[in-house]
């Protein structure tokens, strides 16, 4: 996002990421979007989220571009909120999400919500040019981040011994 400060550590986007999605009541917020409730009071039964609080993140992702706010009523003025074309780019993060935690976090030995196209939905990595599965095994690592390398922050100067 631009103008967002960047956090401490080591420079890279994921970090960057966090700081607009990375709390949990954002990225709940996103699966409802995703699932087509696209109402306050909706979002508020589905995700759990406290009033207040779901206000504040609908208004951090708004100003972020995940989101945007229409009007669907004038008296009461109510809003409906729609995925922009960034907050749709969340939708692999989001399956990825879900295909792990149906392994990893629950104890239902069927996935609590399933995706279909043509068959069930489930994530991976893939190669964009061959279509091959990636695993993390067969990456390399280049730190485009001025002092830093694959293994943390490169000495400096001032960290040099004499």
């Amino acid at each position: 996002m631009p103008g967002t400060k960047q956090p401490p550590g080591r420079p890279c986007s994921v970090a960057n990421a966090l700081q607009v999605i990375g709390e949990k009541w954002a990225l709940l917020v996103v699966r409802e979007l995703f699932l087509g409730n696209r109402r306050f009071d909706r979002i508020a039964a589905n995700t759990g989220a406290p009033r207040d609080i779901l206000t504040s993140r609908l208004r951090t992702l708004e100003q972020a571009g995940i989101l945007i706010r229409r009007p669907y009523q004038e008296r009461p003025q109510r809003f409906e909120y729609r995925l922009t074309e960034a907050g749709k780019d969340l939708q692999p993060i989001l399956h990825a999400m879900r295909t792990w935690g149906d392994k990893w976090a629950v104890e239902e030995q069927s996935p609590l919500l399933v995706l279909h196209h043509d068959h069930q939905l489930v994530a991976g990595t893939y190669c964009e040019t061959c279509g091959e599965p990636v695993h993390n095994r067969d990456l390399s690592v280049e730190s485009r981040a001025p002092g830093w390398g694959r293994e943390g922050k490169l000495p400096g100067p001032a960290d040099r011994q004499l």
